[in-house]
């Protein structure tokens, strides 16, 4: 999907003052691209087939499924409420991550893209709630269709500030307990944290039927390593500081990046779990317009 909105632009929307005066710039011109409705309301009909994931209930097997393909398929219904968005935002340490040529940190671009989708969600009458975690829970926003809910949301997400370090497993298994009525999740965060406790966070998730997307947010720098020379690289989430050559470590970093990633999406695909890198340099209405077509 495509905008001609220059105001939409990442170093320029960035120059806004005000998470909801940003948010605004970014729903219209995404509005203005869309022609029908991205989420899809819930009914008591069957909807589809899903392969089984370990913590599902037994009782949804389609055992004729079974019996033709050998393999444990899940019959999938809707709901008769309205839709519930759950956004879940990293407010850890590596959020605070900006790169030498970004307009804005991790973390402030997670919290644009976090309120746009409530704004979007809200506007179709539909219901949000927010999270933000560290290594604890931070803040719980409760589900709400509200005209009210998105100050709510604004207001966490204009007063959180990354700190600490990050504990995705622990957080993500403590809030399926907590949101535990079937919707669709959306996790907001660099995903760098231990994999294994990550993973099993997100399968407590999905023992609870929800849909899950992981938007990985990392900065250009993170991805492409650009310096070439002798630095001081600042550790977050209390790494420390430690001097090298860039031209030295570059491989090394780029090798280790390029593993932990493939081991993420395999993780995603093997849970169901959608999973989109997502870059700070790219513009906050397309992400969203990918997102949201490809639901």
């Amino acid at each position: 999907m495509e905008t001609s909105q220059k105001s939409l632009d990442p170093q320029t929307l960035a120059k806004i003052k005000g998470l909801r005066l940003r948010t605004k710039q970014v729903v219209e011109g995404l509005l203005s691209g869309l022609h029908r409705s991205p989420f899809r309301g819930f009914s008591i009909e069957f909807a589809e087939h899903r392969e089984y994931v370990p913590g599902d209930d037994l009782r949804h097997i389609d055992w004729k499924a079974v019996a033709r393909t050998d393999k444990f398929y899940l019959k999938q219904f809707e709901d008769e409420t309205s839709l519930i968005c759950y956004i879940i935002v990293d407010a850890s340490e590596s959020m605070s991550f900006r790169g030498p040529e970004s307009s804005w940190s991790k973390f402030e671009f997670a919290q644009c893209l976090a309120a746009s989708l409530a704004w979007l969600v809200l506007q179709q009458q539909d219901s949000v709630a927010l999270a933000t975690f560290s290594d604890k829970i931070e803040e719980v926003v409760s589900p709400s269709g509200q005209a009210a809910q998105l100050q709510n949301v604004v207001t966490v997400l204009e007063s959180a500030t990354p700190r600490s370090k990050t504990q995705s497993g622990p957080a993500l298994s403590h809030l399926a307990e907590r949101f535990n009525r079937r919707g669709i999740v959306f996790i907001l965060s660099d995903m760098f944290d231990d994999l294994e406790k990550s993973l099993a966070g997100l399968q407590r998730l999905r023992a609870q039927r929800h849909q899950i997307a992981v938007l990985q947010i990392l900065d250009p720098a993170e991805i492409e390593f650009p310096y070439d020379r002798s630095m001081l690289f600042r550790g977050l989430e209390g790494q420390g500081s430690h001097r090298a050559d860039s031209r030295t470590i570059r491989n090394a970093y780029l090798a280790e990046l390029a593993r932990f990633q493939r081991r993420l999406e395999s993780a995603c695909q093997e849970s169901s779990v959608r999973h989109h890198l997502i870059r700070t340099d790219h513009a906050i209405d397309h992400v969203l317009g990918r997102l949201l077509t490809q639901r």
